[in-house]
């Protein structure tokens, strides 16, 4: 079973600084039918200005990762963690029994363009940690790279919970395969391009749902990048 969620159906919000789409249920922006999907609870898109950022606020008992697109993301929290992260950077942070951070755009004149996602964590009142990783292109480049999983496996960051998350940066015509475990599910994430799965043609910022099947294919129609969640 495949369910598409078109980037033109998302949530909106412009708030001048921040020009942000919402896939699941996220602020103000409420639909009953797009809560989330399996332990994947928010998918935020967002365009922050330059020399605009996330002030200095709380979170806990969740598993927030960050991937930057284009340009840079200045990185502070609580437990005295302070980085920048750029495109090819991949970052963790478990909120765990609360968390404080903020994020940044540091440029005084180039946009940030970055996804934001938050899972479940599979117990509350974890010990907060964070992790930041750089992937080489050539790792992603015409297959499926893990870059976070509970288990860490292949250098991939560590989050915590039975979801693993896969990146890849697929060249016109390539098609990669993943296979999908009895009782598991897949979310599809196109950052770029145009591909096609499960029979859709997706373009940049839709996702695709996937339940109830042994194998998704993703063939790229055009040069494409792709973010991919086997959750249980």
């Amino acid at each position: 079973m495949f369910h598409v969620r078109k980037a033109n159906d998302r949530g909106h919000a412009n708030h001048g600084w921040l020009d942000t789409y919402h896939t699941f249920s996220f602020s103000s922006y409420y639909d009953p039918d797009h809560m989330g999907f399996r332990s994947l609870r928010v998918m935020n898109e967002d365009y922050v200005a330059s020399g605009n950022g996330f002030g200095t606020h709380p979170h806990k008992d969740m598993e927030i990762v960050t991937y930057v697109l284009e340009g840079a993301l200045e990185h502070k929290d609580s437990m005295g963690t302070g980085e920048v992260l750029r495109p090819g950077e991949f970052q963790r942070m478990t909120a765990g029994t609360g968390i404080t951070h903020s994020e940044f755009n540091p440029s005084a004149t180039e946009a940030t363009h970055l996804y934001q996602i938050w899972l479940l964590p599979e117990a509350t009142g974890l010990q907060p940690s964070y992790e930041q990783k750089r992937f080489d292109d050539g790792a992603m480049d015409n297959q499926l790279r893990l870059v976070a999983s509970r288990d860490g496996a292949d250098g991939a960051l560590l989050i915590h919970q039975d979801a693993r998350i896969y990146l890849a940066k697929l060249a016109e015509g390539v098609q990669v395969e993943h296979a999908i475990a009895a009782g598991r599910h897949a979310w599809l994430q196109v950052l770029r391009g145009t591909v096609t799965a499960g029979g859709q043609t997706l373009e940049a910022s839709d996702g695709l749902a996937v339940s109830d099947e042994p194998l998704l294919a993703i063939q790229a129609s055009s040069d494409a990048e792709i973010m991919l969640f086997d959750l249980a």
